[in-house]
């Protein structure tokens, strides 16, 4: 089991910075890739970074290239994602996820945090 729990949303300003947090549980969490969704109303869930188990292989959705950085300690158990520049478009709930494998697809995680609400402001 990889229990995950998501911390750090909040409200920003545009232009603004956010570091979300995803703390887990588990002797084998620095084997597992990490990745981070996010959900906005009535929309579906979408990538947003993910990383491999042990950090060389870093990957980002185009809508955050540049402004966004995913990153993993695996002493504490923990998954960053640094959010600058803010957009009100990225105002959604974001997730972080466990899996086997980097990718991009919500099925190919096993296990989710429940959420983080993250709302930019114009």
């Amino acid at each position: 089991q990889v229990p995950l729990v998501e911390s750090g949303g909040g409200l920003v300003q545009a232009g603004g910075s956010l570091r979300l947090s995803c703390a887990a549980s588990g002797r084998t969490f620095s084997r597992y890739a990490m990745g981070w969704f996010r959900q906005a109303p009535r929309k579906e869930r979408e990538f947003v970074a993910a990383i491999s188990w042990s950090g060389a292989s870093k990957h980002y959705a185009d809508s955050v290239q540049g402004r966004f950085t995913i990153s993993r300690d695996n002493a504490k158990l923990i998954v960053y994602l640094q959010m600058n520049s803010l957009k009100p478009e990225d105002t959604a709930v974001y997730y972080c996820a466990a899996g086997f494998e980097p990718a991009t697809m919500t099925r190919e995680y096993d296990y989710w945090g429940q959420g983080t609400q993250v709302t930019v402001s114009s």
